[in-house]
């Protein structure tokens, strides 16, 4: 009998230090997540390092750790274009700010010596010998003002027959009194400045040219819908590419039906195309289920980049889809485990972060290098897939080693699961390590978001997935935004064949048009006028 006795408190004891074990192993796992949350909340981010965490004091914190020398901006002597470029022209010395471009325009002002004092103590008339020639940088600011379109009418002088009138060019919105000009403007300085409508319609106000928020708003909307033909055509380039990366970010829409107003939509990008006509699409959906990615890309085949979020699985189960996993978010896990650790100390999840840094760091020699995507594939087949397969033997010898729902154990199993994903960029050349473009991409939506907050409707969050698309697809190609859109919306109204739309494609566009001066520009204008 005492030996059962005995027997039963061993389990009683068995049991308790399997449940003070289970309440420890809990215990912990919310002190990570309260550390991490209060790091979120209040520890430094990319963004607020940008000083988007200092908008009051952002002179003074910015000035501080100046000198005097930084009172002068670099500003590039202007060269004659026949003369050939020497190496130091083509690199600009190390620790130096980059100069700003030649092409700035030059306004020459003269100064001249009083002619009173051009006489020589000799009694001799001075002449010309040479020029003292600084520069300053300057700006013309924002300039309002009204284009009068006077059409002449002529009409026959015994009034035998009807008269005629000039015909007006075709208007981005012939129902608004908004000029190409304008809208290209507005359109800047909401999707890429990221001043809400609101406030740009303070900025009018100042200059004496009130215009509501609604109407900015109305002129926005009917811009993305003349502009849709173009994002179709770029939508047809995203698919010639054998690579695509695919992101999706929550969004909030005000009025949209039978859902609450503070309820989430998304905004789904995509980044892709061929060689030389790099393409960014937004999306809005009010769902973020897998159906969503798979309607967009019903007609993509090749290899796909995107994060773990399981509503891509069903479509990587596509016919001809190849799906990649993205190593920084597999990386940011164990960066998370990290600032859970004991300060001061290194773990196993510093070991992570160093076993992908080998990765990284081959990915950066080539880089350095300007390796050729051949270059790059004997590079990664050398180095990259040994690395990967030393991450891989530690991955498993550490697995059974930790707790699986403490922040390390939450990252090695999201490893684990991305596996075979995560080791597929080594196949090819031009196969990238990560999903960084499309998240470079999506973050000028989300930088404005944080000015606009949110969308009041459903038509307006697709105009801005319109707009946002065309406009981040210019930046891609290299073009200036607000020149681009000028082009587009003084030109797509009178386009009449699809030849003429493609012209005004990014990828289409002279280069020189985003860097063409605007006096040239003010001049053709008023010569249209």
């Amino acid at each position: 009998m005492l030996h059962g006795y005995l027997n039963q408190a061993q389990v009683w004891v068995a049991e308790s230090k399997a449940q003070v074990a289970q309440a420890q192993g809990r215990v912990d796992r919310l002190l990570e997540q309260i550390a991490l949350a209060r790091r979120r909340m209040f520890g430094a981010s990319s963004e607020q390092s940008d000083g988007q965490g200092h908008l009051f004091n952002e002179a003074e914190a910015l000035a501080l750790g100046s000198t005097e020398e930084q009172d002068l901006a670099v500003i590039p002597e202007v060269k004659d274009p026949a003369t050939p470029k020497t190496p130091a022209d083509r690199t600009p010395p190390r620790g130096k700010r980059a100069p700003l471009p030649t092409e700035l325009e030059r306004v020459e002002v003269l100064h001249d010596v009083p002619e009173s004092e051009r006489l020589c103590p000799c009694g001799t008339p001075m002449v010309v010998i040479g020029q003292d020639v600084s520069e300053q940088l300057d700006i013309v600011p924002m300039q309002i003002r009204v284009l009068r379109h006077v059409r002449m009418r002529y009409g026959c002088p015994d009034s035998a027959h009807p008269p005629v009138t000039a015909k007006l060019p075709p208007q981005p919105l012939p129902k608004s009194n908004a000029s190409a000009d304008f809208l290209a403007m507005m359109l800047t300085v909401k999707y890429v400045d990221g001043l809400p409508l609101t406030r740009f319609s303070k900025v009018l106000d100042r200059h004496n040219a009130p215009v509501p928020p609604q109407t900015l708003a109305r002129w926005a909307i009917g811009a993305g819908q003349l502009i849709l033909p173009l994002l179709n055509l770029a939508r047809d380039a995203l698919f010639e590419g054998s690579l695509l990366h695919i992101d999706e970010t929550v969004v909030q829409v005000l009025k949209e039906k039978d859902k609450a107003p503070t309820s989430t939509s998304y905004m789904w990008v995509q980044t892709g195309g061929p060689p030389g006509k790099p393409v960014v699409i937004f999306d809005y959906d009010p769902s973020r289920s897998a159906e969503v990615p798979v309607r967009l890309l019903h007609d993509y085949r090749g290899y796909l980049m995107a994060d773990g979020y399981t509503g891509y699985n069903k479509l990587a189960k596509t016919d001809g889809i190849e799906r990649m996993a993205c190593w920084a978010h597999a990386r940011r896990r164990f960066v998370e485990a990290s600032r859970v650790q004991p300060k001061g100390k290194r773990g196993l999840a510093n070991e992570a972060i160093g076993l992908i840094g080998v990765l990284y760091g081959i990915e950066r020699d080539c880089k350095k290098e300007k390796a050729t995507d051949q270059e790059r594939y004997l590079a990664r087949q050398e180095r990259s897939v040994p690395a990967l397969a030393a991450l891989y033997a530690w991955m498993q010898r550490t697995l059974p080693q930790v707790t699986p729902k403490s922040a390390l154990g939450t990252a090695l199993s999201y490893m684990r699961d991305q596996w075979s994903m995560l080791v597929r960029y080594p196949e090819r050349g031009d196969l990238p390590i990560d999903n960084n473009r499309c998240e470079n991409a999506i973050r000028p939506f989300v930088l404005g978001r944080k000015a606009w907050l949110f969308s009041d409707t459903v038509a307006g969050a697709k105009a801005s997935a319109v707009i946002y698309s065309l406009i981040e697809t210019a930046k891609a190609n290299g073009l200036e935004p607000y020149h681009w859109l000028r082009q587009v919306l003084r030109e797509l109204p009178a386009a009449k064949t699809v030849e003429a739309i493609e012209a005004l494609l990014p990828w289409n566009v002279k280069a020189a048009l985003s860097t063409k001066p605007m006096t040239e520009t003010i001049v053709e204008l008023e010569a249209q006028v």
